[in-house]
């Protein structure tokens, strides 16, 4: 094949590496044992050649995943964080500035739900489950824009959840899907404001998954008999009739903050094995 034909093309051996790259993870932690969304992320751009910052509101957690990357021969550090604390995310973000000397990939990975409707929902309820899921993203992304755009550009992947885009019947949460659904659209805003700056801003759905999340805390928040029946029952609902893990989340991002979605900006990947996309049986 002549040189003007290979003009372009991406080199064979050199597929979704982020050699000489600097990842600012949120939420790298595990709620449980297992691999989550965060850790399984950390873990992944680690070993592609990234030197990972990770951060979580557990010390042991966060630590976790640091020690497993330590182990594999990358390169990582832990700190610990509150994502809904303004000064402490800058303090991470300083912190990781003087340590790996600058930043090019940020991964906002923190959430949870709370069930209710705007009704029940008492208004403190509802404050932190903002601060929670969209304040944490939106500091996430101030405070490491300047350090990205410092690098000549980069990437951020904001996580957000299926309740995004599509309403279940029988369990309402009103707030974690009105500031998921906001996360969508900050990303959306952050990817236009600086497209022409080199930094790209994309957002991961991720579906119902199998990840530690589910014995830690959906068991028990959902009133589940045990962890297997529930598992078993959120299947069900999947086309592919099986939940996706944290590693399918951390393979969405990998490509998204990658030289191979260079053109890739302002849209959202959803992983969730069809779900948004079937009509109810």
């Amino acid at each position: 094949m002549s040189d003007a034909k290979l003009a372009g093309a991406p080199d064979p051996s050199d597929f979704f590496r982020l050699d000489g790259k600097v990842a600012f993870v949120g939420g790298a932690g595990s709620v449980g044992p297992g691999w989550g969304n965060g850790k399984a992320t950390a873990a992944l751009l680690a070993r592609r050649g990234a030197k990972v910052f990770c951060t979580d509101i557990s010390a042991d957690a966060v630590q976790e995943t640091v020690d497993i990357i330590a182990s594999e021969g990358g390169t990582a550090q832990a700190f610990v964080m509150d994502a809904t604390s303004s000064d402490s995310v800058q303090t991470a973000v300083k912190t990781c500035v003087e340590a790996f000397g600058g930043i090019d990939i940020t991964v906002n990975n923190v959430g949870g739900s709370v069930p209710g409707g705007v009704v029940e929902m008492a208004e403190d309820v509802w404050d932190r489950q903002v601060a929670l899921n969209l304040n944490s993203a939106y500091l996430g992304c101030k405070y490491t824009i300047p350090h990205i755009l410092q690098r000549g550009g980069g990437a951020i992947v904001n996580l957000s959840s299926i309740v995004a885009i599509r309403m279940g019947e029988g369990r309402v949460h009103s707030a974690y899907t009105a500031t998921k659904s906001a996360v969508i659209a900050l990303s959306r805003s952050i990817a236009i404001q600086h497209a022409a700056q080199g930094l790209r801003c994309n957002t991961v759905i991720p579906g119902l998954l199998h990840t530690p999340l589910v014995e830690a805390r959906l068991v028990a928040q959902l009133g589940a008999a045990d962890a297997e029946a529930l598992i078993q029952k959120r299947a069900k609902q999947i086309p592919m009739k099986q939940a996706g893990t944290g590693w399918d989340v951390a393979n969405a991002i990998l490509y998204l903050v990658s030289k191979e979605a260079g053109h890739v900006t302002g849209t959202e990947l959803i992983v969730d094995g069809g779900l948004a996309a079937a009509m109810p049986g």
